[in-house]
């Protein structure tokens, strides 16, 4: 018996010893790169009309690294949250999204900028309740669709129940109106059925009836309507002054860094000819500064952090870790998505929406979602690496 011990112990230590070194975390290393791209290129973006509006150039710089302090800091208190906690409550943050997404649109509550309310002003703070939204609302479908992994396949009821919770949050925010979330949204609880199994078909069919019930809203109004006509052609007389500006300024941008950039600084667009060139369309810059292969870097930084989400999504799905897998799904799916629109806005394949480029665009709220749901990222890889390290302790001994 004591040699049968002894021999389960060699074994057990040498499997450990034949483990190789945990690398450093992917995940960690792409979206710290990110960030510092992203103070990088927001302070070359906003140089100038900072110095002119506020007499500092680095005024924006200042803010964005209290944001970058205070997301690496909340990151941080996301890092110990188990993430059996995040899937208690899933329900109650679904209705903290809804009441927040309802306050925004409360007057005195809500802040409108250029016609749409979409912040709560905080006083040192703006806070954008649609970030928060996106969260919560992965978060609920992720725990939804592990309690009914085989009923979402089998049955409508199940099957709409997540599209319902995220249609009433699309509906909202159409009242903001913030486009850009709603399609990010909904894209993304559509995916995450998807991967849950639910049948194809029945997704087209509620795709198509959306389709339809959002072509209809964009008909009735006509700024929706003159934005598209000008995404069809900037340059047009009639656009490129007008709803076709910031697009065709961005094209510019484009054209003048060919491959590799006029140099970090040089941009000619950020002089007031590109509006908001430190937030939405600092894509633009990049590529104007830096060129095509600045471009591709940070499209490729962006491509790995999804992959990334997916893989460990994956891992935690083979262990039937089913919250945990679709948790990873969604957050994958979210950064795929802003970054997706956000480029396609840019480089013209996508009428112009008011969407931050996470990391790198100027804004606290995004920039500190961005950085909890990288944290939120580590932590699924973390609690998977944990539970495959505990099976195979259990089948070592069982042995």
């Amino acid at each position: 018996m004591a040699s049968l011990e002894r021999t389960n112990r060699l074994s057990l230590a040498s499997d450990f010893a034949a483990a190789p070194a945990r690398p450093l975390n992917t995940v960690l290393l792409v979206a710290f790169s990110l960030l510092c791209i992203g103070l990088l290129m927001m302070t070359s973006a906003s140089v100038e009309i900072a110095n002119s509006s506020n007499g500092d150039p680095l005024y924006y710089l200042k803010r964005q690294s209290i944001f970058a302090f205070v997301g690496l800091a909340v990151s941080a208190i996301t890092l110990a949250i188990p993430l059996s906690l995040w899937r208690r409550f899933s329900f109650l943050l679904l209705l903290i999204s809804y009441v927040l997404l309802i306050a925004v649109l409360i007057p005195g509550i809500g802040k409108s900028v250029n016609g749409s309310a979409r912040w709560i002003d905080l006083g040192f703070f703006d806070l954008q309740p649609s970030e928060l939204a996106k969260l919560f609302l992965v978060i609920f479908t992720a725990d939804y669709l592990q309690k009914n992994y085989q009923a979402v396949r089998e049955n409508w009821r199940q099957f709409l129940v997540p599209l319902g919770a995220s249609a009433f949050a699309a509906g909202l925010l159409q009242r903001e109106p913030d486009h850009g979330a709603l399609v990010i949204l909904m894209a993304t609880t559509f995916c995450m059925l998807f991967l849950a199994g639910a049948k194809l078909w029945r997704i087209l069919l509620i795709v198509l009836v959306a389709g339809v019930g959002f072509t209809i809203i964009a008909i009735n109004k006509p700024h929706v309507l003159a934005r598209f006509n000008s995404f069809r052609d900037p340059w047009a007389i009639e656009n490129v002054y007008g709803d076709g500006y910031q697009l065709a300024q961005a094209l510019i941008a484009f054209g003048r860094g060919e491959w590799f950039g006029t140099g970090l600084g040089n941009s000619i667009q950020k002089l007031y000819f590109l509006p908001e060139a430190h937030t939405d369309f600092v894509l633009a810059i990049i590529g104007e500064e830096f060129g095509m292969v600045g471009v591709a870097v940070v499209v490729s930084l962006f491509c790995i952090l999804v992959y990334r989400a997916f893989a460990i999504g994956r891992r935690a799905e083979a262990q039937e870790s089913y919250f945990a897998a679709f948790f990873a799904y969604g957050l994958g799916l979210l950064f795929a998505g802003q970054a997706l629109i956000n480029v396609g806005v840019n480089i013209g394949l996508l009428p112009t929406k008011g969407l931050t480029l996470p990391f790198l665009s100027y804004g606290g709220a995004s920039l500190i979602m961005s950085c909890v749901m990288a944290a939120l990222l580590i932590r699924i890889e973390y609690e998977t690496d944990r539970l495959a390290a505990a099976t195979k302790t259990t089948s070592i001994w069982e042995r």
